[in-house]
């Protein structure tokens, strides 16, 4: 071998090991970098002798990369249901908790008992006007909860559709940028490391499949069939309501539904945009929470119609609002939307709305105070708590059901309903844990980089010292 050969070899020797070097050491430095992939230096040998460095290459496993974006998605929707269903069933509360409900009704009833015992007592009818408000307060927080979650969940919606068209738009300038500069020859893994790190981000909204384009470009196509880009970018609308009632709906107009190039998209999990975090929301403000909500003024209806009639107080007239009212009016069956959070104490009974307690005993009706000794209308009270009425609406309705029943199967609802969300997201967060633990064992092994080092640091001083040898010979030749 002539000395310009083996000068030509240690020269390229060194250079690949620098390359290997800078490599490996990126590697580790990013090895906990979202996005990054680990990279490999391809090498062969050069036709003139000595080494060539080829490319560097991200080594990623595309279907652990898929799995992982649609575990996320998965997990991501499971996790904002069960949220919202515990979110509920802590508002309805547990049957030994109090402040509860059912805690609420049993010290209506206490109230009740103490007050028959001495119906002359102001301070013992005090206590059931008391008890009673407690009972529609807490059906009135439990419903504006219910709002309030639908609210949050349409301002979520607006905020996703936000990112996924500012990421949208993102990857579409990375996917020119990226065909540009390799056309040019340059290195274009940082680039696809950000473009990872953006599909990231828009598959746990709503979970998507890439398909690769020419020029290393790729186009985005959700698992329903919705392409999001491919050349161009999907334009993504929604207009967010800056207030909630129980009447708004995708179906009254007065709520928006989303919007994919000037097209109605539907937001089901089984549907084009479904999936994700996004169905997620719009099933929360869509579905869940007026079927909460239905079951709710449902439970509110009957409550108020138990004591509408003259059957429990014998002064009251056809068509007056008996002990519990809608906003102090008579309960309209065609207006039971939303019932839950206006129920309200008859303000004739409630101390704190200038009523008169004396009303509870002798008679909401009443125009006087009747004989304080007179229990017959509080036995009659606290009897149509306890009697088997039929539910007239809701997911109950037909069923023969007692206050303190009913109050029990709103819980059970709402218990069962936490149960199998978290169901759902205990096997959807497995799934995602295991996606992600699968990656990282692809990804970046900083103790094997290492031991790799320190095979590129031995090439490398092996090369130095094979430089340093043929200088020590050029030397001599040029002496002699």
């Amino acid at each position: 071998m002539s000395l310009t050969a083996a000068l030509n070899n240690a020269g390229t020797g060194l250079s690949a090991s620098s390359k290997l070097a800078q490599v490996i050491s990126g590697n580790t430095a990013n090895a906990l970098t979202e996005g990054y992939a680990r990279r490999e230096v391809s090498l062969s040998s050069a036709s003139g002798g000595g080494v060539r460095v080829d490319s560097v290459s991200r080594m990623v496993s595309t279907s652990l990369l898929k799995e992982k974006w649609l575990s996320d998605a998965a997990a991501g929707n499971a996790t904002i249901r069960a949220e919202f269903a515990a979110r509920i069933e802590t508002g309805i509360g547990d049957a030994e908790t109090p402040g509860s409900l059912s805690m609420l009704l049993s010290d209506l009833e206490t109230s009740l008992i103490s007050a028959r015992a001495q119906p002359e007592s102001t301070a013992g009818l005090t206590a059931i006007a008391t008890a009673a408000k407690a009972v529609t307060d807490k059906l009135n927080t439990v419903s504006d909860d219910i709002q309030s979650a639908r609210l949050e969940a349409d301002r979520s919606i607006s905020a996703q559709v936000d990112t996924l068209n500012t990421a949208l738009e993102q990857i579409q300038e990375l996917n020119i940028s990226i065909t540009r500069l390799s056309a040019q020859g340059g290195d274009t893994n940082a680039m696809m490391d950000q473009r990872q790190t953006l599909i990231a981000r828009i598959a746990e909204i709503v979970p998507i499949n890439t398909i690769p384009r020419i020029g290393n470009q790729v186009a985005l196509v959700t698992t329903g069939g919705q392409t999001l880009l491919d050349g161009t970018v999907a334009k993504i609308g929604f207009a967010a309501t800056n207030v909630m009632s129980e009447d708004m709906s995708i179906g009254t107009g007065t709520l928006s539904g989303l919007i994919v190039n000037g097209h109605v998209v539907p937001t089901a999990d089984s549907g084009r945009m479904g999936g994700g975090t996004l169905s997620a929301a719009f099933a929360i403000r869509d579905e869940l929470a007026p079927a909460m909500q239905e079951s709710l003024d449902s439970f509110a209806r009957d409550l108020i119609q138990r004591f509408s009639g003259n059957s429990v107080d014998p002064t009251l007239s056809p068509g007056d609002a008996g002990l519990f009212t809608d906003n102090n009016a008579a309960f309209n069956s065609l207006n039971e939307v939303g019932i839950a959070g206006r129920i309200t104490l008859n303000a004739s009974t409630d101390p704190t709305m200038g009523g008169q307690v004396w009303r509870l005993r002798d008679g909401i009706g009443a125009t006087a105070e009747g004989l304080s000794g007179n229990s017959t209308l509080l036995s009659a009270i606290q009897n149509a708590l306890s009697t088997t009425t039929e539910v007239a609406s809701g997911p109950f309705a037909g069923a023969g059901k007692t206050t303190y029943a009913f109050a029990s199967d709103l819980l059970s609802l709402a218990a069962s309903n936490r149960l199998g969300a978290e169901t759902a997201q205990s096997y959807a967060t497995a799934r995602r844990d295991a996606a992600s633990e699968q990656l990282l064992a692809e990804g970046v092994d900083t103790d094997a980089e290492l031991q790799n080092l320190q095979l590129v640091e031995q090439s490398y001083s092996a090369n130095a010292r094979v430089l340093q040898a043929i200088d020590k010979m050029m030397q001599s030749i040029l002496e002699i």
